[in-house]
């Protein structure tokens, strides 16, 4: 089994800062995985980032399964290209395939598929160039963040907009910063979650639900780059039971099979001022850490070791693609 990564380590050796390489993994990551991978009786072959990728490739090497998880560093299709080139090659790989990584990748195309498929959004616009900020019409409090970005990236404080003014401010130092469109949607003042999904299409199931909640030490208002980098200090986790749970995992559920995500991932959800769940963004490339990613988090307040995760995202590829 063939193992793709972005190695944070390699990019930070490189000139790359700590915000560029939020999303990639760490070296203790991929350890993880390959000593769950190896304990499911598989051996292993780190092939490492789309350089990597190409370069084993052009030289012939072949896995029977790649184990991806590569965020890719520049343009939107960056988490579509190493799954692009093992179809290309017909080399099997877990998660999903290069249209649904292009897609979610894209905050708006995400929101207006699961919209299409009846699943509660906020109302959004997308803004371009500092002009069409002035163009937006939704009524405030709004929220901006970039388009196609992970991790936090380019959500701070600032990020809850009340005024036209605040609005032109933060989209235009969005783009200038992240050099690409700014997703500016309806500001949902309430509870915030993430829910876990292993599987693909009628076998998809939701692990478990948690809560983020803000200390006093958070930044306001959302779960911020800043937020995320510094959890521990910063932010409290908790298992959602009771019928709020089984709100945001119907939720959960519908826009993943919609969207056509696989193996496994996370739906994060935001409520309305009236305790209405709302579908904020997909991550079908979620972290792995055993410890500090959230899908092992949830996995574990549930019961689930990182061994049965794994297990259950090898056995959904291998379901597909046989045996």
């Amino acid at each position: 089994m063939g193992l793709t990564y972005d190695l944070r380590s390699e990019y930070l050796a490189q000139g790359f800062s700590e915000e560029e390489t939020a999303e990639f993994d760490r070296d203790e990551t991929i350890a993880a995985i390959e000593e769950a991978v190896r304990a499911e009786g598989y051996a292993t072959d780190r092939i490492g980032n789309f350089r990597g990728l190409i370069s084993a490739l052009t030289e012939g090497r072949k896995w029977d399964l790649v184990f991806n998880v590569c965020e890719g560093m520049h343009g939107m299709g960056r988490e579509a290209l190493v799954p692009a080139l093992l179809d290309a090659w017909k080399i099997p790989y877990t998660f999903s395939d290069p249209a649904v990584l292009a897609v979610s990748l894209n905050k708006a195309m995400t929101k207006r598929i699961v919209r299409d498929a009846g699943v509660p959004t906020p109302d959004f616009a997308v803004v371009e160039t500092p002009a069409d900020a002035d163009a937006v019409t939704l009524p405030f409090p709004l929220f901006a963040k970039p388009l196609g970005e992970g991790t936090g990236k380019g959500v701070t404080p600032s990020s809850r907009i009340l005024t036209r003014e605040q609005l032109g401010a933060v989209c235009s130092t969005l783009l200038e910063t992240f050099h690409q469109p700014v997703l500016v949607e309806t500001f949902l003042p309430g509870r915030e979650f993430t829910t876990a999904v292993v599987g693909t299409g009628a076998q998809a199931r939701v692990i478990g639900t948690m809560e983020v909640i803000f200390l006093e030490t958070a930044e306001a208002h959302a779960y911020t780059y800043v937020n995320k980098e510094y959890c521990d200090d910063r932010v409290r986790y908790e298992l959602l039971r009771g019928r709020e749970a089984e709100q945001c995992e119907s939720l959960a559920l519908r826009a993943w099979r919609a969207l056509g995500a696989r193996d496994a991932g996370r739906i994060d959800i935001r409520m309305d001022a009236w305790g209405n769940p709302g579908f904020i963004e997909v991550n079908p490339l979620a972290g792995l850490h055993p410890q500090h990613s959230d899908l092992p988090i949830i996995c574990t307040m549930v019961g689930v070791s990182f061994q049965q995760l794994i297990h259950w995202i090898l056995e959904s590829a291998i379901r597909r693609v046989g045996p």
